[in-house]
């Protein structure tokens, strides 16, 4: 019992040390400034600055740096990566940063799939028995349609991304059905994120933020992104077999009064 959480905690700080150790080698020719997961919207925006004087003098190390620090935490379903994809559309261009997070979040959560496949099953099971039980019912249920089931899950959560990269191994989802579902379904967030990044990354004052081109294309970017959603809901209402809404509490942790 005790070898699979002992595994996991080796994997775990093998990784810890890798991306310190990237991260101190970086640090090493920017020598003003320590490197850190940031915290709000001003220390990433002084982490962009930073990395993006960096970046054009060692482009190959920054991305090292970035794609490090976003494999680590998805894989380890650590809170944060919102931040990061912001920090991609400043760092990288609206367009490159949506391909880089889009393949990352799908590599990431995939990662985490398979750690939790060999040696966090039983963690899951044990702490989450109400929770994975009925996701496996709404998983086997929809098992004739599973691949737009689950891009339903990460476009409209029943339940949180990174509960679902844990189960997904236990509710006997395909790996490659897991990977080309996060990959198309986790893109419009994705887009969101990015495009604010890039966004803000222009912006030099307050003023700026209320401009006319500003708010339309953050109006843009918002039509964009709902397109995938309304068309996946409209297939999910004639095929996928969805109960109300004392289901989807319980999943996302809230009970039903």
């Amino acid at each position: 019992m005790w070898r699979r959480p002992a595994g996991l905690l080796l994997v775990f700080a093998a990784a810890t040390a890798a991306l310190w150790l990237l991260s101190v080698q970086l640090s090493a020719g920017q020598t003003r400034r320590a490197l850190r997961f940031p915290a709000d919207l001003e220390e990433l925006r002084d982490l962009a600055e930073a990395l993006r004087d960096y970046e054009r003098q060692h482009r190959g190390a920054a991305l090292a740096l970035f794609c490090g620090a976003y494999l680590y935490k998805q894989s380890f379903a650590i809170p944060g990566s919102s931040l990061l994809n912001v920090l991609a559309g400043a760092l990288f261009g609206p367009w490159t940063g949506l391909v880089l997070c889009s393949v990352l979040t799908s590599v990431g959560a995939t990662l985490c799939y398979l750690l939790s496949a060999a040696f966090g099953k039983q963690l899951v099971v044990h702490y989450f028995p109400e929770k994975v039980a009925l996701l496996q019912g709404k998983v086997e249920e929809n098992r004739s349609c599973l691949f737009f089931f689950l891009l339903f899950l990460r476009l409209f959560p029943m339940t949180p991304n990174w509960f679902l990269n844990l189960s997904a191994p236990i509710l006997n989802i395909p790996v490659s059905q897991f990977f080309l579902s996060v990959l198309i379904g986790l893109t419009p967030y994705n887009f969101i994120c990015v495009q604010t990044g890039a966004i803000l990354s222009q912006i030099t004052s307050l003023d700026a933020i209320f401009s006319w081109d500003t708010l339309l294309k953050l109006l843009a970017m918002a039509m964009v992104a709902l397109i995938p959603g309304t068309l996946i809901k409209r297939y999910s209402k004639k095929h996928l077999k969805l109960d109300g809404d004392k289901q989807t509490q319980t999943l996302n942790g809230k009970k039903s009064l």
